[in-house]
């Protein structure tokens, strides 16, 4: 495959957190690799997004997860920056008109990470523990091993969230290992919290990358350093994500693998108190996932009783 002749600067539009930082990064990084260039033909432009500045309260009550793009996303449309690198997790299912996700980097661990004080074990937290999580699904999940946990709003960084648990603000709380160890910092870990028990949230530990549709030669390039496998797993959440409608305001995980031709989409959804969960999961051939995918969506969300999501702890 031609690797596409590079005689201008491709920005690499990015948030400005330190673990938005290491993840843009990797993709220069691979950029250069693939490209024999120094990081001067892959500068990053560091845009501040709506979900960096609110800070004081969830994200479900302010917009969802577009909140995490919507300036980059105006940014590379005005033709500012070729490449944007976005968490996967926080990544729209439907991008705005003319941008597109060209590829995604190598995924990484999928598990979440519990940190405490004096780093207990979540099954080890007092009876009205107080843990700290901006996300339903963590929210959720807690409360379905834990219902005496006392699970409140927690907002910042990777490194202020591990400070304030550590300052005593919080007993404890929920990060995405992948993060961790991205910033160097899994040592922070209390525990690494099984998938049988803390399904992820679709994307979670995939890199993803987003040009426009039109730029051609970017599209190229990214395609060369594109992670096939990561591709076609996270592209079966997403599917199933699409059609449930997911964001910031419903707790829903899923997770895909792929072993040979075959790939397997386990997927839970919960109510916001944790209390009631819809299990399911589809195998088959990767080259049907998508739509399989997009159908047990479909199917699930047919399924699910009136009020399912309302009951909030």
């Amino acid at each position: 495959m031609h690797i596409p002749n590079l005689m201008t600067v491709s920005p690499i539009g990015t948030r400005g957190s330190p673990l938005a930082l290491a993840q843009a990064k990797l993709t220069s990084q691979a950029l250069m690799t693939l490209t024999a260039l120094s990081d001067s033909y892959f500068p990053q432009r560091i845009i501040q997004t709506s979900g960096d500045m609110i800070q004081d309260r969830a994200l479900s009550e302010a917009g969802g997860k577009g909140l995490f793009t919507k300036e980059i996303d105006e940014a590379q449309l005005r033709g500012e920056i070729a490449i944007a690198v976005h968490s996967g997790k926080d990544l729209p299912t439907c991008l705005p008109d003319g941008l597109m996700v060209a590829g995604y980097l190598p995924r990484a661990d999928v598990r979440d990470a519990f940190i405490s004080t004096h780093g207990a074990l979540l099954r080890e937290m007092p009876i009205g523990a107080r843990v700290g999580t901006a996300s339903l699904r963590r929210k959720a999940q807690l409360l379905q091993l834990r219902p005496d946990l006392k699970v409140e709003l927690i907002r910042g960084n990777v490194q202020t969230r591990i400070n304030k648990v550590r300052a005593g603000e919080y007993a404890g709380t929920l990060l995405a290992l992948a993060g961790l160890q991205r910033l160097n910092l899994a040592q922070e870990a209390s525990e690494i919290l099984s998938i049988a028990h803390f399904l992820p949230a679709v994307a979670q530990g995939a890199i993803a990358l987003v040009t426009r549709i039109d730029d051609i030669k970017t599209r190229k390039l990214v395609l060369h350093i594109n992670h096939e496998t990561t591709q076609k797993a996270v592209n079966a959440e997403r599917a199933f994500l699409h059609e449930l409608d997911g964001s910031c305001r419903t707790p829903i995980a899923g997770h895909a693998t792929l072993e040979g031709n075959t790939l397997t989409l386990k997927i839970c959804v919960m109510s916001n108190n944790g209390m009631r969960a819809i299990h399911d999961e589809w195998s088959g051939p990767v080259d049907g996932s998508i739509l399989a995918c997009s159908q047990l969506g479909k199917s699930v969300r047919k399924h699910l009783p009136s009020g399912f999501f309302d009951a909030v702890l």
